[in-house]
């Protein structure tokens, strides 16, 4: 499966306004949106839920936006766990939740690109996902 899984904080940036990070999500969305699939999964759903005061006005923005809800399967989870334990091994702080593994896991296993602004960790620990950041655009 190809496409691009979109992180919550890039969604956030947009829906939100904000004024440091709207500009340059938008235009990421908006260019790869016209050449393929954009993703988000239940993680990435309800960290986006924060920014709505009901799920109908949720609703209706995720599907103005054309982004589609893609279930995690077992293998990214398996793995989200597996590399989770390692991090934490490696002297990892709480700072990273579980729930960022679950969608490096869920790129890595579906080989999806990932738009976000938070690298450091993905690069570590999911090295053959391809990161679409400020950083590398």
């Amino acid at each position: 499966m190809k496409g691009i899984l979109v992180y919550s904080n890039i969604i956030l940036d947009v829906f939100l306004n904000d004024p440091n990070w709207a500009e340059w999500s938008e235009s990421k969305l908006e260019k790869f949106s016209g050449i393929t699939r954009l993703f988000i999964n239940p993680v990435v759903y309800s960290e986006v839920s924060i920014g709505f005061k009901k799920i109908e006005e949720m609703e209706s923005a995720i599907n103005r936006s054309g982004f589609q809800m893609l279930d995690i399967p077992k293998e990214a989870l398996f793995l989200a766990g597996k590399t989770f334990l390692k991090y934490r091994k490696n002297k990892g702080t709480k700072k990273s939740p579980l729930p960022d593994f679950y969608i490096g896991a869920q790129a890595a296993i579906f080989d999806m690109d990932l738009i976000t602004r938070d690298v450091s960790r993905y690069r570590t620990y999911f090295p053959t996902i391809r990161l679409i950041s400020p950083e590398t655009m």
